[in-house]
């Protein structure tokens, strides 16, 4: 078969728990790509400067990371988890149906940051839940995890798109003046023999754009139900009771009579308890750094989650910052794309993220993640440097957006399984990941967009190159802790054979003793 039988037998186990997460994971990519396309109308509707629209990207991004951050403190028992899950994807549709309500930019940054908090929370409990559930078998369930934000960051601006507006008018009376598109403008200004519409030839258009945050809402929905249902199964909810065992139990039984069939029935164990206790290892990130045990680990333990961290931090930053501003470099010279040309990158992108994680399925199952790690990085630098030298070809950008998005698609999940793995699932990578992830995401979107304002378009590519190649060189410094802390390992565990060798010798000489006698 394509897939073992032991991995299918995993799924079979887990398919609800797994299907669940996969599902939320659906609500934060939703969430992280339908502020791009939806800004201007946004800009308009709140009556603000460009300026001040950027604010609400920056509140979420932030929040995100304090979710990211904290998220592990609700991984500790199975109903505290789901809980989290539950109230994060409902607030996801509550926010989605209230937007077109906020026409302040303080109460829209307010109503950004709240639905950063729940993406946070959603990213550092799933990917905790399924490492925990998989573990070494983790890699192939978290591509197809990371699938579903690429899903949702495709579906989201598809649902957007026909309700966006080309220009819209000051609905609040005083100031006549009209908010333009700067896909309008800058394709405009960017055409000498074009003149520049004015507020007196534009005639004002109602947005619409509403619509399209009411059908997100309700396309959510199901998410937090499936929630939901998942914790009635698993007797969670206490005005529920529902069956009298658990769905974990039932799945334990089944486990039992497949692997037994003829054998007789073993005495009876003490319940499981592995997904109602703490997931050993992980928690939030002031946890890991409050750890006792902290004080005995190798250099090379903590080198691990750093250099771990600063890839993300940058192939993160890479996705923001890509997604963020490919547009707005398209548009500028001297690629000087058609705005309607230009509206199809960012789609394309995201697009080829999610096509290339689910194609990153299968690969996880056949090759280590630490060699997808190794051609991901390498593609990203390659195709940016194209980028680069083909800076005058329309034709170009849109196969290398392609490109890019397929390399990148891949790398956080592999850095997940690649990490655990190394640490033996005892570590605190997938909060340290996931935070650092969400830092970069933030942090080089504001550096990246400030250099393009100031150094012009060209500055985007070659931000990105920079990026890159710091990424890849901190890969290297990745491995070689790979490797030291193989050694610490390897050494640890002969010195605890040659003291328990001793033992069994003496007993073996006082067992032989008596017949010699």
């Amino acid at each position: 078969m394509f897939i073992e039988e032991r991995i299918l037998t995993l799924f079979k186990r887990n398919w609800q728990h797994t299907l669940t997460y996969w599902s939320v994971f659906f609500s934060f990519g939703l969430c992280i790509a339908f502020l791009g396309p939806t800004i201007l109308d946004l800009q308009c509707q709140t009556q603000s400067t460009l300026q001040q629209i950027t604010w609400v990207f920056f509140s979420q991004q932030f929040c995100l990371l304090i979710g990211s951050s904290i998220g592990g403190v609700f991984k500790k028992t199975l109903f505290s988890a789901l809980s989290a899950l539950f109230l994060s994807s409902l607030m996801i549709s509550v926010i989605f149906a209230i937007i077109p309500f906020c026409y302040n930019v303080l109460i829209l940054a307010i109503a950004m940051a709240v639905t950063g908090l729940a993406m946070g929370v959603i990213d550092t409990i799933a990917n905790i839940q399924l490492v925990a559930i998989y573990q070494k078998d983790s890699a192939v369930f978290l591509q197809a995890l990371h699938f579903f934000i690429g899903f949702g960051a495709l579906v989201s601006p598809l649902i957007a798109d026909p309700f966006l507006s080309e220009h819209c008018g000051n609905s609040t009376g005083g100031d006549e003046s009209v908010h333009f598109h700067h896909r309008m403008t800058v394709y405009n200004i960017e055409r000498s023999n074009i003149s520049t519409p004015t507020p007196e030839h534009v005639e004002k258009e109602e947005s619409i754009v509403s619509y399209a945050f009411w059908i997100m809402s309700v396309i959510n929905l199901p998410v937090p139900i499936a929630v939901l249902v998942l914790m009635y199964l698993e007797k969670l909810i206490p005005c529920c009771p529902g069956s009298k065992t658990r769905l974990l139990d039932k799945d334990e039984l089944s486990m039992e009579a497949q692997g037994t069939e003829a054998a007789p029935a073993p005495a009876p164990e003490p319940e499981p308890q592995q997904k109602d206790d703490e997931v050993g290892g992980h928690g939030d990130i002031f946890s890991c750094c409050k750890n006792g045990n902290l004080s005995g680990l190798p250099p090379s333990f903590f080198g691990i989650h750093i250099l771990g961290g600063v890839v993300l931090f940058m192939t993160d930053g890479i996705v923001g910052a890509y997604a963020g501003f490919v547009y707005t470099y398209a548009v500028a010279t001297p690629m000087s794309l058609s705005p309607k040309d230009a509206g199809y990158l960012a789609s394309l992108f995201w697009a080829a993220i999610t096509a290339g994680r689910l194609v990153s399925i299968p690969l996880a199952y056949r090759f280590k993640p630490v060699r997808l790690l190794m051609v991901n990085l390498a593609g990203v630098i390659v195709t940016v440097l194209l980028l680069l030298l083909l800076y005058t070809s329309s034709t170009f950008l849109f196969v290398g957006t392609c490109l890019l998005g397929l390399f990148l698609s891949s790398i956080f999940p592999c850095m997940l399984a690649y990490t655990e793995d190394i640490l033996e699932y005892q570590g605190c990578a997938t909060t340290v990941l996931v935070t650092s992830a969400g830092l970069g995401e933030m942090v080089l979107q504001v550096v990246v967009g400030s250099i393009i304002h100031d150094a012009g378009s060209y500055s985007f590519l070659l931000c990105g190159m920079i990026i890159g190649c710091i990424g890849f060189i901190v890969f290297f410094g990745l491995l070689l802790c790979d490797r030291l802390h193989s050694n610490y390992l390897t050494g640890t565990s002969k010195k605890t054979a040659m003291v328990e060798e001793p033992s069994t010798e003496d007993n073996n000489s006082k067992m032989t003793t008596p017949n010699h006698s």
